[in-house]
């Protein structure tokens, strides 16, 4: 059995290592949500040819089907690098030095974006291929702090600050650059220019607040020696092949994840193809999606902070469940919601919000009970790659149900089998017994 490390709460490091959350977010927000998918391929459509079609390394690719193919290649590089790069943090106790690293070059690949015009894809394509495996990578190592930083008792509430620091942060940015963009043209900025400074900017952002937690956290526990004849990166694929074994001793963990990996897909679908329902089967306004966009981000700061407070209170995991029913109404609900209502849009998306952060949040701080002592980064890069590799299935049961049916109603109404499966595998998890089986101690109120 592992040993448990003595966590002391420390708020100076819980204050830093929430500002991260802050940093990172303006690339989720800015960049992702709103601005680079229909920047970049407006930029592709420029460099295709008569029958829309573009060639990166002598590849026929459809302009529109640029940019979702370079997010796909960037989550797949992630898959296969980021276990190797949690072992490695692991092995080399060299968690803030590796935020660090993968943090400044997102950052800098980010504020790379503003020299993307013309008909230059090919370099926003592989800067963002950068930014976004070096987001994931990051995000590893800053998961990996929260057992050093939190005792048990207190890693729900410390998380769920984490995330809705991460809403304020990113929603403030992309307000601004939003205010910016629309009064581009009284301000004499052309549009296209208007787009790369507010991409810029989210690098900026990202680097900037990165200074935080680069001052305020530090490593715990030794460095392990290298075997002889061993480097970093063929440590790594060996840890990495040792974890794979060692999981099967905790088989609660592994029934956990597995919940994880099919409720959070459903989250992350709807958060992916809520505006495009809202377009195209209710016809609701870009105005009003884009006020939406802003909404969420806030009123998911305070639904983060409350669950945070209700799990504390209720129970993690009871909390957790609820989370999934509300996630299952809202769904529902969207199938039989009537067109053209922008005031109900706007209410779907501040219930949407109000267990966005809150849900996550206190999965990762469940999860954070069930890891064994000294591997928080190898386990936390095995959460973000079955996060992320998994988050294909549901735009795809959402892709083929509207296929058949050529109803984006059925089509939303079908990921409701996510949340219902995820709900059922999380009622056989039991938290107490994966925590015992990693070696640590479960706080009374999980």
């Amino acid at each position: 059995m592992a040993t448990v490390a003595a966590v002391t709460d420390n708020r100076r490091e819980q204050i830093g290592w929430y500002f991260y959350d802050w940093a990172n977010s303006a690339f989720s927000t800015t960049v992702v949500t709103v601005f680079l998918g229909p920047y970049l391929t407006a930029i592709t459509r420029n460099a295709a040819d008569a029958n829309g079609l573009v060639y990166p390394f002598g590849i026929p690719v459809a302009a529109g089907s640029f940019f979702p193919y370079v997010v796909s290649l960037s989550v797949l590089l992630q898959v296969f690098f980021l276990p190797i790069l949690g072992a490695i943090a692991d092995y080399s106790n060299a968690r803030k030095q590796m935020l660090a690293i993968f943090a400044y070059i997102g950052a800098f690949a980010t504020m790379g974006l503003y020299f993307l015009d013309g008909d230059r894809y090919l370099l926003g394509g592989a800067l963002f291929v950068i930014a976004n495996l070096s987001f994931g990578a990051s995000i590893v190592f800053y998961n990996a702090f929260l057992p050093d930083i939190a005792s048990p008792d207190r890693r729900d509430a410390v998380s769920s600050q984490g995330w809705a620091l991460g809403y304020l942060g990113g929603g403030l940015l992309l307000a601004a650059n939003l205010v910016f963009f629309l009064n581009a043209e009284s301000l004499g900025v052309e549009s296209s220019m208007a787009v790369r400074i507010s991409l810029a900017s989210a690098g900026m952002w990202w680097a900037i607040f990165t200074l935080i937690p680069m001052l305020t956290l530090r490593n715990r526990g030794a460095v392990r020696r290298l075997p002889p004849g061993e480097r970093y990166l063929t440590v790594g694929f060996r840890q990495l092949a040792h974890t794979f074994r060692q999981m099967r001793n905790y088989p609660q963990t592994l029934l956990f994840l597995a919940a994880y990996l099919l409720y959070n897909d459903g989250i992350q679908a709807v958060i992916a193809l809520a505006a495009q329902f809202g377009a195209e089967e209710l016809g609701i306004g870009e105005s009003t999606r884009i006020a939406t966009i802003l909404m969420v981000q806030f009123v998911a700061f305070v639904g983060a902070l409350a669950f945070g407070a209700l799990a504390t209170r209720l129970g993690s995991k009871r909390v957790l469940l609820g989370s999934l029913i509300i996630w299952t109404a809202v769904v529902g609900y969207a199938y039989v919601m009537p067109a053209n209502s922008d005031i109900q849009f706007i209410a779907l998306g501040a219930a949407i919000a109000l267990v966005l952060g809150g849900s996550q949040a206190i999965s990762r701080s469940l999860f954070s009970l069930m890891i064994p002592d000294g591997q928080e980064a190898e386990y936390f890069s095995l959460y973000e790659v079955g996060e992320r590799g998994t988050s294909w299935l549901a735009p795809l049961l959402f892709g083929v149900a509207y296929q058949l049916t050529g109803s984006y109603r059925i089509a939303i109404v079908s990921l409701i089998i996510f949340f219902v499966s995820g709900f059922i595998l999380l009622l056989f998890v039991n938290v107490r017994r994966a925590a015992e089986e990693a070696g640590n101690q479960a706080p009374a109120h999980v």
